[in-house]
Order: C-alpha cells, then structure tokens, then sequence
C-alpha cells in the first residue's frame, strides 16, 4: 500500500517517485521544520492542558521487576503492620522524600 502526496501540483503516490526524490524532499522538510521557532507553530486548534492537577505515575508505569532493597527488620514490620500493600507504601514514601529533596535543593 502506498501513500499520497503533492508532486508538482498534483497528488501522487509514493511509489510514482523515486527513493532520491522521496529523500530530497525529507531533508528538505527536515531543513524547514529546523528552521521554524515556536512562534511559527500554530496551536490555534490544539486546546489548552491544565496539568495542575496532575498526578505522579497515575498513566506512565514503569516496567515492574523485583529490586533487592536491604531494609531495616523494624522498617518493613511498621509498614506490613500500617498498610497492607506496604510495598506500594514504602514505594510512595521514598517518592516523597525524592520530591522533598529535589523541593529543598531547587529553593537554595
């Protein structure tokens, strides 16, 4: 199956050019797309994302595998006895410490 495009004012299909034409017109659209700036682009039919209220990993999981993680005995005790997906916990509680982190290196 093959696609379409102008060609000299009509439309053509992809195997009625040749692979060096095909080429030069990809570098040449590569060459226009390089040049533009963002005022260029036209958003006017894009519509607008508030991602305040985003949240972390609701969408986006990354691959799952097991890690070896030494944790003190006293540690994974507290966490199997307050919650009993203690891994999610403990995964979320070392998320907020990053994010903490990175929030107290970013006011210095």
């Amino acid at each position: 199956m093959s696609g379409s495009s102008l060609h000299e004012g009509r439309i053509v299909r992809s195997d009625e050019i040749t692979s060096e034409e095909h080429e030069q017109r990809r570098a040449d659209t590569i060459k226009r797309l390089d040049a533009m700036t963002d005022d260029d682009i036209d958003y006017s039919d894009i519509p607008e994302t508030d991602f305040s209220n985003g949240k972390r990993g609701k969408y986006y999981r990354p691959p799952e595998g097991q890690v070896m993680l030494p944790i003190d005995h006293d540690l994974m005790a507290w966490f199997r006895e307050t919650n009993k997906d203690y891994l999610k916990s403990i995964n979320d509680a070392l998320r907020e410490h990053i994010q903490r982190e990175r929030a107290a290196t970013s006011n210095q």
